[in-house]
């Protein structure tokens, strides 16, 4: 078997212990690495010509990615689990224990267990290239740090500094990291093994003290005052996850007992904590995004397909949408945008937000202000179809009209090449519909972005009955290098994410109708794992986009799309939500810190405020229109599996990510508890809560979405 550890020894007398997964793109630590790593430390140890040890990797753009993570799926109890985790502790003890000095040499991705395993080396030195990025984010999987990291980041870095790490999972950069005591020096990657090499060299040194701030080292200097400090985190955390995430307050109690009670109780507790995460249902649904999210990004939306590549784009449209969608391109995509509005101002505002987004990161000092310039330098802006003949891509992002859609392709018909691909930004309109006036209808696909463009991961590629395979295989590839998550979905009002969205939010809206409260029906959803609730939502989309979504959905999916009549009164009131200052919530001068209800729209909508309702009441009616939506969209073969149905809800809406998505949400319901349970709201709201087939049928025969 080809080894994974290779140890060559210097003249000078130190040895370098190169890292280099056979067959791998990127080192990940696996379990049957324990004996081959503890059969070269014993080597080591009984050479004594060895007087300095170097760890390095052998790939060229990663030093460790983190612990391979398929490994928790084989732990069938929590004693298996805490068996790994005590597995790396040994190891790393063994490392961290060895008489002569270990240096870590970085470059690249140093993520999670490949953090621990720097931190059991004495001192680090990384590149300063910018793929180099350290941290510890388990906590995104629902895990903690498991192979020490709870213990010996603390110590090294502070206690503060190691809790927003642990509890973010945040990545740090080169200079971030030399900051913060994190890493001993940053070199360039040309001379980074000479550098930890003269290192180790001068022997092992004692860590110097970190600097912080004069509050965090009063609060870290006692016990009481570091307990201070734990309470405080975990109120922050219980207020960010509503408790539904169980790792966060592990990893408090991890660093706390290690701080008060010593290493070696620290990692017992660490070891336990590890094991009953990997075993929990949230961290289960948190892997299994992961794993679908890595699945697809080897698809091409199109079986056989070969994706044609971008070399330029085009966007129609200098608003929010187009503005938006031109700054991913060139910012991410570094592929050139130009970007065509009937007026100087659209052009304008275009470049201005691509300009602010941009200037926030020469303002943080990750970006240059040349390197700022170099970017923006690839957008450019037309008032007429000027410079757009080799556009490989036309993106429109205009008002929601089909006859302005239908003009802007026969525009782009005529005057880019037979090859240009069309993409409509549009969130409620068959494709079909758009590419009927198309002479080349098989270029014509729906593209679909979520607000605000540069910070929403998700997008819909929608292929209406004549897209060609190859516009969907160039459109998907196009999308993943503006760094979104595309999934593939048919052509129908609404396509699948608004689709599911519009019903959760009629519903919401009933219930507000029927008297509950703005701010109870927004605390009820966000405590059962929303982003914001569906008031606050409503306000950010614009009351009017949703005024004229809701029409098309209803003439073309039927009666239970319906929005209630009384919203027309918000819009015959002028509230628009945030976009005009006046919504459900105070904006403006007015608006304080917190967020008020602005409580004269009960009047506007006629509105008698009911006692509050259970929460999860609440929430459960207005969720389980999505479910039963989501279910019919499959059905429909609108989405092409659950694995896109749950990926669409989580990136596309904020739908909760520890449920694993609608899907496994039902799953874990139960079909037949949905099912009962949608029949108890049909008895009482009507035939909106009608079970779809398949739930029925699923309900019938006990099976699942999942065989996990």
């Amino acid at each position: 078997m080809e080894k994974t550890f290779n140890l060559t020894r210097r003249e000078d007398g130190i040895a370098i212990l190169t890292m280099d997964v056979p067959g791998e793109t990127m080192n990940t630590l696996k379990e049957q690495f324990g004996p081959e790593i503890t059969e070269i430390l014993a080597e080591i140890k009984a050479d004594s010509s060895i007087k300095g040890l170097v760890v390095t990797s052998g790939k060229a753009d990663s030093f460790v990615a983190g612990a391979d993570i398929t490994m928790l799926a084989a732990c069938k109890s929590e004693a298996d689990a805490k068996a790994l985790s005590q597995q790396g502790h040994v190891v790393f003890s063994e490392l961290e224990g060895l008489s002569i000095p270990v240096v870590a040499a970085i470059n690249g991705a140093c993520l999670g267990g490949g953090l621990e395993l720097a931190l059991a080396c004495h001192l680090r030195v990384c590149s300063d290239d910018k793929k180099t990025m350290l941290g510890v984010p388990e906590v995104q999987l629902g895990l903690l740090p498991g192979g020490g990291g709870t213990q010996r980041l603390p110590r090294l870095v502070g206690i503060a500094t190691a809790l927003d790490m642990m509890l973010t999972g945040k990545q740090i950069r080169p200079k971030q990291a030399l900051k913060m005591g994190l890493v001993n020096d940053v070199v360039p990657n040309s001379i980074l093994v000479e550098t930890a090499v003269e290192l180790a060299k001068k022997g092992k040194q004692a860590a110097k003290p970190v600097k912080q701030t004069k509050i965090n080292q009063f609060l870290e200097s006692s016990s009481f005052t570091r307990d201070i400090m734990f309470d405080q985190a975990r109120k922050q955390v219980m207020k960010k996850t509503q408790g539904n995430y169980p790792a966060p307050a592990k990893i408090i109690d991890c660093v706390r007992q290690g701080m008060n009670k010593g290493m070696v109780q620290g990692l017992e507790v660490e070891a336990t904590h590890f094991a009953n995460l990997v075993m929990s249902k949230e961290s289960a649904a948190l892997r299994s995004l992961f794993f679908a999210t890595t699945e697809m990004k080897k698809e091409t939306g199109a079986e056989g397909a070969v994706p044609r590549k971008v070399k330029k784009v085009m966007v129609l449209g200098g608003g929010l949408m187009g503005g938006g969608i031109a700054s991913v391109t060139t910012t991410k995509a570094k592929i050139p945008a130009r970007v065509k509005d009937i007026s100087e101002q659209g052009l304008s505002n275009a470049l201005s937000y691509a300009y602010k987004l941009l200037d926030k990161g020469v303002k943080r000092r990750h970006m240059t202000p040349i390197a700022r310039d170099n970017i923006m330098s690839l957008m450019t802006t037309t008032t007429e179809y000027t410079g757009i003949k080799d556009a490989d891509i036309v993106v429109e992002a205009v008002f929601e009209d089909l006859a302005l859609k239908h003009q802007m392709v026969k525009d782009v018909e005529r005057e880019c090449g037979e090859h240009t691909i069309f993409a409509s930004n549009t969130s409620s309109l068959p494709i079909g519909q758009i590419a009927a006036a198309a002479s080349r209808p098989e270029n014509v696909i729906g593209l679909h972005y979520f607000s605000p463009v540069e910070k929403m991961p998700l997008v819909e590629v929608i292929a209406h009955k004549t897209t060609s395979p190859e516009t969907i295989a160039t459109t998907v590839a196009f999308a993943r290098k503006q760094g979104k998550t595309p999934i593939v979905v048919q052509d129908g009002a609404g396509f699948y994410v608004n689709r599911i969205l519009a019903l959760y939010m009629n519903e919401a809206a009933q219930l507000l109708l029927e008297g509950q409260r703005i701010e109870h029906l927004d605390r009820a959803l966000v405590k059962f794992g929303f982003p914001v609730g569906p008031m606050t939502l409503l306000d950010e989309v614009g009351i009017d986009v949703g005024a004229k979504i809701s029409p098309i959905l209803e003439k073309e999916l039927g009666e239970r799309f319906k929005a209630p009549a009384a919203f027309d009164k918000l819009l015959g009131d002028d509230r628009k939500g945030r976009k005009n200052g006046k919504g459900f919530y105070q904006y403006g001068p007015k608006a304080k810190k917190a967020k008020l209800v602005d409580e004269s729209v009960y009047k506007v909508l006629d509105i008698l405020i009911a006692s509050d309702k259970e929460s999860k009441d609440v929430a459960e009616r207005c969720t389980i229109q999505m479910l039963n939506e989501a279910v019919r969209c499959l059905e429909e073969g609108i989405i092409a599996s659950a694995r896109d149905g749950d990926i669409g809800a989580i990136f596309g809406i904020g739908f909760p990510p520890f449920l694993g998505g609608p899907f496994r949400y039902i799953d874990t319901l139960g079909a037949k508890n949905l099912v009962d349970t949608l029949h108890g709201y049909q008895s009482l709201y009507g035939e909106r809560f009608a079970p779809c087939e398949t739930l029925v049928k699923m309900a019938s025969d006990g099976s699942q979405f999942y065989n996990s």
